[in-house]
């Protein structure tokens, strides 16, 4: 069980720690998603793992038990936004680690056009001037489930959201 105060690693880290393919893939997924660390993939590299390693051992087994887990199992990777809704079990098995970074808040901030990098969404989630439904979140790791994407925005009173606000209000004066 463990003592609560110290929780469990969320990761594997790599088997080899001087693969050259590896490394280059890393820094190219650092630089596209605008990540600190390599922790952060190896967290994103393990959740997928984990959801693989279950979808194979339901799609071994045929039981009543194992019907209810598919179920379930499905239903949480699509409210989690990584499938979509007519996904099968097979299809959990072509899931990737970039699936799990797409879903980050911190790449979701960026692809909604309310940061012009990905680095500058990952600042302005963590100096908290992002907001999920009203409610700030200095997380850029948080996972967005799905349906939570059109409620991304900037928290209420922030100077980011008064300067796009000047922004938009030039850009209308100039036309």
């Amino acid at each position: 069980m463990g003592h609560p105060r110290k929780a469990r690693k969320k990761y594997d880290t790599p088997s080899h720690p001087w693969n050259a393919d590896r490394i280059k893939l890393e820094n190219k997924l650092i630089k596209k998603y605008g990540l600190k660390t390599k922790k952060e993939i190896w967290k994103a590299e393990t959740t997928v793992k984990r959801y693989r390693r279950d979808a194979r051992q339901l799609l071994g087994m045929s039981s009543e038990q194992n019907v209810t887990e598919r179920k379930q199992l499905l239903s949480h990777l699509i409210k989690q936004g990584f499938l979509g809704k007519e996904a099968n079990l097979e299809d959990v098995l072509n899931l990737t680690m970039e699936d799990v970074l797409r879903r980050r808040l911190q790449t979701m901030v960026h692809q909604k056009g309310l940061a012009n990098t990905a680095k500058q969404s990952r600042i302005m989630v963590v100096h908290g001037h992002i907001a999920l439904d009203g409610k700030k979140i200095d997380s850029p790791s948080y996972l967005v489930k799905s349906g939570e994407e059109e409620l991304i925005g900037f928290y209420q009173g922030s100077v980011m959201e008064k300067i796009q606000k000047e922004q938009t209000s030039q850009k209308a004066g100039e036309e």
